[in-house]
């Protein structure tokens, strides 16, 4: 049997407990060790600053491109192919580095390149993807809605209406990421004549798309969200995701990136944990680091309990997708556990530092202010919770 030394993973995360990229093949590992010797040099040095700027790092994005991870698990024109379990260590190896960075490749590689590959046609697939894997041009995904959230399956009031060869849409979206300077964004709308839901791919620059950057928020500063304005924008229908034909195919898309999601959230409570670890043993009272302190050591192993659960639970759903397995509840699952574990965690690596924990220079109060959003995003606690039980009692609690 294999052990951490014969692979050599002397780089893997301490938070690593258990080993879990001992399932990975060595091509795998050895992407994952690019990924983490990239964030380590080129992003965690700078993105306190940017943070707290709540602006994006553009000079990252060629770096990120050359990793090859976006689009990861997608079998279509130009994507890596490399599977839903390599993808989702990714996401976490870009969240325990910064959970924001995590989220833009989430949305990029996740929801836009996700709503192309899976509900468009054979040409779309074709003229936009290769493209997007190598980053040069950037997606959006714009579902949720300034008066809907939760209720959107049934609350979604962007209209679409076909005219000639031509679409009409209006509307608005709200807490669309990348949204502020994306490429591509993907619209969801309801078609004014048969009242289903359907996908398009609007250009950046097309004649009544505006934005509103949205600011003041408190977690994902790095993230540029926007809500977008639709009036009487005009899309071909070359340009109607052809293979999308009722809100069902949004839940395809979400079934897949919410597992990304549930990565990014133990991502984020992985890199609490290790600044929260570093941390104790270089901090002393009493003459002492604080890492031989009972109380300490027991926060730091809570913590690296959760990380180790959630990365487990994610692991074994991740290996359901890759066999075609994975069922919506399976994914809501993980996310409702994976992010409510990380709240956990990043709250206790903030007591561990005691007052330096809301201090960006020690890292920890970033994790914490992020996880909030995370906890949120790609269905709330509730939600997914109701998806998993109408799963196990077959009685459906939704409103």
């Amino acid at each position: 049997m294999s052990t951490l030394d014969d692979v050599g993973l002397t780089d893997s995360p301490f938070s690593d407990f258990l080993g879990f990229e001992l399932l990975l093949d060595e091509e795998d590992r050895e992407l994952l060790s690019r990924v983490r010797a990239f964030t380590t040099r080129e992003i965690e040095p700078i993105i306190n600053d940017y943070w707290t700027r709540a602006e994006f790092p553009h000079q990252l994005v060629e770096g990120l491109a050359e990793l090859g991870i976006a689009g990861l698990a997608y079998d279509g024109p130009g994507c890596p192919n490399r599977g839903a379990l390599v993808d989702g260590m990714v996401a976490m190896e870009l969240g325990r580095i910064d959970p924001s960075i995590a989220t833009f490749m989430g949305v990029h590689g996740g929801l836009a390149m996700g709503s192309i590959n899976l509900c468009g046609s054979d040409e779309q697939r074709e003229r936009w993807l290769p493209a997007m894997a190598r980053m040069e041009l950037i997606g959006a995904f714009g579902l949720t809605e300034p008066d809907v959230g939760s209720a959107i399956s049934a609350g979604l009031a962007t209209s679409a209406r076909r005219d000639g060869d031509d679409w009409i849409l209006n509307g608005e979206k709200k807490w669309i990421g990348n949204a502020a300077f994306a490429d591509l964004v993907v619209i969801w709308a309801r078609d004014e004549a048969d009242g289903q839901v359907k996908g398009f791919v609007v250009e950046k620059d097309t004649n009544g798309m505006t934005f509103d950057k949205q600011e003041d928020k408190i977690a994902l500063r790095v993230v540029q969200n926007a809500e977008i304005h639709l009036h009487d924008v005009r899309v071909p229908e070359a340009n109607r995701l052809q293979k999308a034909e009722s809100f069902r195919s949004t839940a395809d898309v979400l079934r897949v990136t919410r597992m990304g999601v549930a990565w990014q959230a133990a991502g984020c409570a992985r890199g609490a944990f290790e600044h929260a670890l570093r941390y104790t043993k270089a901090r002393e009272q009493f003459g002492r680091p604080i890492a031989s302190f009972q109380l300490v050591q027991d926060l730091l192993v809570k913590m690296l309990g959760n990380v180790t659960a959630s990365t487990a639970m994610n692991v074994r759903a991740s290996q359901l997708q890759d066999a075609g397995l994975l069922r919506d509840e399976h994914a809501s699952l993980c996310k409702v556990h994976a992010t409510v574990r990380m709240r956990e965690a990043v709250g206790w690596a903030r007591e561990v530092l005691g007052g330096n924990g809301i201090l960006l220079e020690h890292h920890v109060g970033r994790f914490v202010a992020d996880a909030e959003a995370i906890y949120s995003y790609e269905g709330t606690r509730e939600i997914n919770t109701l998806i998993v039980g109408r799963a196990i009692t077959g009685e459906s609690a939704f409103v």
